[in-house]
């Protein structure tokens, strides 16, 4: 259809956009954030293939062995590709969402992600299941790198920390389904397709994406501030609070330095990003994904067979869901650190109790139901804290105009930390022994806590602007949120 004016096609893009929202404009006021609340559902869809993917291979990784006769170093390969793939899918994540926006790359990392999905599934060798599952990785990298961004980029600061949250609460959620999912076909032992049913969820992402608009900022940066107007009284359901809101970003725009350059000249830039980076590093470091790619095999090692441990980790998947659940509930309300210190401490103390059980020895079903609490404590820790918390203040902590740059440092520093864990956990147990490599990630979870009170901002109901000032004023990185 064509418009004889730009101003004619905005107003033909909210129009359009409601309707395809389902959302009927009213006279008068109308409630703020409907928009916003829809399309952050949609585009946090994107940590649910995160979650899948997370979820099946642990369930899919004993009869693999069996198959194709892999050794425990084989078994970390199978796992650990897909977090080489993610680093270079958030490298290429960087560019593909500056160029073709958030939205676009989202779109691409899902096409991909079907069609590695289908690949694992067929793979005839132990050599094309890890080069399928790197491909996988890929799509993650792109998906794991643009929905934080593209979350906190349409959100309010009053919402901005549930909704970035609810990403956290869909990988969590895809961990669940997937445990269920594999505990259904374990019995039969059809692991392929416990590794090609994420294909149908990935499909309809793709389709939920056809419907969400561009991020503002993004469209701002390109130069169409009209249209970014546009999307802002949309989701803000306030035309002041729009325009107020655009005038903000065109100043940041201001900006002349960018990405790279911006952080070879700028030294506070490159303050933000290396906090993006170690805050990565903690959430990888916390344990959770060792627990989460392993989980039967460690209820193996707590003497639960026969299926039980399959069920256990189905209870683990739903423990962070609900974790997640809490945090989404506190943290505009109580803030990120105060939940961060909770989190770190009760990871540690989880962790800590598993690896006395392991050292004592969890003979007896008293002994094995203790464990098992203490390892479940320690994914409520991690649920209600680091995991969905560190997404959000990486995507708070960056400059609008080195945003792209920053958060792809750090979901890069993601993967390849994720990576280390998945590659070391089977070789820890047989080295250093099992109670002494729940007590070192234990230990781990005490040195984060004085991370965080040296370094780590506390965000709440500030705006990205705000923060941002603050920032390139010099002011120390645990005052930035101020």
């Amino acid at each position: 259809m064509f418009y004889p004016s730009r101003v004619q096609a905005i107003g033909a893009y909210r129009e359009t956009s409601m309707n395809m929202l389902n959302i009927t404009p009213i006279r008068g006021e109308r409630k703020p954030g409907t928009a916003a609340v829809f399309v952050g559902i949609v585009g946090a869809l994107a940590g649910l293939m995160f979650g899948l993917d997370i979820g099946v291979i642990s369930g899919a990784l004993s009869f693999v062995q069996h198959e194709f006769h892999a050794t425990d170093a084989t078994l970390e390969w199978v796992v650990s590709s897909m977090m080489g793939g993610a680093a270079m899918g958030a490298v290429i994540a960087s560019r593909l969402s500056a160029r073709l926006g958030r939205k676009r790359s989202l779109m691409l990392g899902s096409i991909v992600f079907v069609l590695a999905s289908l690949l694992c599934a067929a793979a005839w060798s132990v050599a094309v299941l890890i080069m399928a599952r790197a491909i996988l990785g890929v799509a993650i990298g792109i998906l794991t790198f643009t929905a934080p961004l593209y979350l906190a980029e349409i959100a309010s600061e009053r919402r901005r920390g549930a909704l970035v949250s609810s990403y956290q609460l869909m990988v969590a959620t895809g961990v669940f389904l997937a445990f269920l999912s594999d505990t259904a076909f374990s019995y039969g032992g059809h692991w392929r397709w416990m590794l090609g049913v994420i294909a149908i969820p990935g499909t309809l992402f793709l389709l939920g994406l056809s419907v969400l608009p561009d991020s503002p900022r993004w469209l701002m940066m390109r130069g169409h501030n009209e249209e970014a107007e546009a999307v802002l009284t949309h989701l803000r359901g306030d035309a002041d609070k729009a325009r107020d809101e655009a005038a903000e970003i065109r100043e940041q725009l201001r900006i002349p330095q960018r990405g790279w350059h911006m952080f070879l000249e700028n030294r506070n830039f490159r303050r933000s990003v290396g906090l993006g980076m170690l805050l990565q590093v903690m959430q990888q470091f916390t344990g959770l994904n060792v627990v989460m790619y392993y989980a039967p095999r460690i209820f193996e090692d707590m003497g639960y067979h026969n299926g039980a441990q399959f069920w256990f980790t189905a209870a683990v998947g739903l423990t962070n869901v609900i974790a997640t659940l809490i945090a989404i509930a506190l943290v505009d309300r109580w803030g990120r650190k105060p939940i961060l210190y909770l989190g770190f401490l009760v990871m540690s103390v989880g962790l800590a109790a598993v690896g006395a059980m392991m050292h004592l020895g969890i003979q007896g079903h008293d002994k094995q139901l203790f464990t098992v609490a203490m390892l479940l404590m320690f994914i409520v820790g991690f649920g209600m804290s680091a995991g969905p918390l560190i997404w959000i203040l990486c995507s708070e902590v960056q400059p609008i105009k080195g945003r792209d740059f920053g958060i792809g440092c750090s979901t890069v520093t993601n993967w390849v930390a994720n990576m280390l864990v998945g590659l070391t956990f089977l070789s820890l147990l047989s080295g250093i022994g099992h109670a002494q490599t729940f007590w070192l990630y234990g230990a781990l979870n005490v040195l984060f806590i004085l991370l965080t009170v040296l370094f780590v901002p506390e965000t709440k109901n500030v705006t990205l602007e705000h923060i941002e000032r603050r920032l390139m004023a010099g002011k120390p990185l645990r005052s930035i949120g101020q």
